[in-house]
């Protein structure tokens, strides 16, 4: 068996999950990271052979087979591009990009060059959204006619809460939207089979001048992003969806839930227990489904690492997730779909949508 090499750009948090979850796969190697701070340390700290402070240098030294880009949303076409361009594949953090224009010309090069362009929307392999849509897909639920739920975290909370993530420059236009709402549109897309096709918005930005500790104390930054967005979303199966995106949500660190409902039945998941299936009945109790392989769906079971009894959580989502891409990369069609950059494509112009219904006030279609 061949192995591959995986480069990864941007080692904040993320860039570190990213090298932890590839360990993980037996057939790849982790050649290379790179990160304009301390790079040589930190590749020095996690055993990678290689830091480098230059993103190209890395490619054409390292020669990866994959890049993983976990760097700020302004920089992901650039370093895509590059890497396109010298015959890499890309796993790319989301969202994709500042604005679907910058993802449009991502998608064109991936189709001009041949390579695999995939998007790190690691709810998916979770194996519980994976056995909700297995449900859907098997007509358990009857027709789907509304979604509903959110994203929701803190770290913004306060005014002095301070990051990139918060500047337009950097982020692009929609800030709780694309970074939360990416995630939770295209989980509720996954589960359901249906594609949003209009969308209405409300953003809310609660601190319009945060401040920012420099080095020469505080300073005065004006925000122009938003730090929740209430959303209606309009899917092209008859569902209508309804969902909160919020940075700024007291005591939610990190919850996203999903609730589908349907004319037999209903589902309900949240992050927080993540292993754990809420099925909801009309005319007999409740029923809990917890994750096991021998409870769940044949297709489910196949992507679930660990016994029943056995907790599976955000490191294996993402090992998951990279497991199907990298086997695409060596020829083999995975089991559950992973996130394409068409789909990253279709996600940025709903986020595009959005941010447009938010300042007319008006539905907006999904061109």
């Amino acid at each position: 068996m061949k192995r591959l090499r995986a480069a990864v750009a941007g080692m904040g948090f993320i860039g570190f999950a990213h090298v932890e979850a590839l360990r993980r796969l037996p057939y790849v190697d982790v050649v290379a990271i790179a990160d304009p701070i301390g790079a040589k340390e930190k590749a020095e700290r996690l055993g990678v052979p290689a830091g480098y402070t230059d993103f190209v240098q890395m490619m054409d030294e390292c020669k990866p087979d994959c890049i993983h880009i976990c760097t700020p949303n302004s920089t992901h076409m650039s370093i895509a591009m590059a890497a396109i361009e010298r015959g890499i594949h890309v796993i790319c953090e989301k969202p994709m990009a500042r604005n679907a224009q910058e993802a449009e010309q991502m998608v064109e090069a991936v189709k001009r060059n041949g390579v695999i362009g995939a998007l790190n929307f690691h709810n998916r392999y979770y194996p519980i959204p994976y056995q909700m849509r297995r449900m859907v897909q098997k007509g358990e639920l009857g027709q789907v006619y509304h979604v509903q739920g959110g994203y929701l975290q803190d770290w913004l909370q306060l005014k002095t809460d301070f990051s990139w993530k918060i500047l337009s420059e950097y982020c692009g236009r929609t800030r709780a939207t694309a970074d939360l709402g990416s995630h939770w549109i295209d989980l509720a897309e996954y589960v359901t089979g249906q594609k949003v096709t209009e969308v209405f918005a409300e953003f809310k930005t609660v601190y319009p001048q945060r401040i920012q500790m420099t080095d020469h104390g505080p300073k005065d930054v004006s925000i122009d992003t938003e730090d929740f967005s209430c959303v209606i979303l309009r899917f092209d199966g008859g569902a209508v969806g309804t969902a909160t995106f919020s940075a700024v949500f007291s005591g939610k660190k990190n919850q996203t839930v999903l609730q589908v409902a349907g004319t037999k039945q209903s589902l309900e998941w949240n992050n927080e227990s993540v292993n754990d299936l809420l099925i909801g009945h009309r005319e007999t109790p409740n029923g809990l489904l917890t994750k096991d392989p021998s409870l769940v769906d044949k297709a489910t079971a196949s992507v679930i690492s660990y016994p029943g009894g056995h907790a599976e959580g955000f490191p294996d989502a993402f090992k998951q997730n990279f497991t199907a891409i990298y086997d695409a990369i060596r020829g083999n069609q995975p089991v559950n779909p992973f996130a394409t950059f068409e789909d990253g494509l279709h996600m940025m112009k709903i986020c595009d949508a959005l941010y447009e219904s938010a300042h007319s006030g008006c539905w907006v279609p999904i061109k």
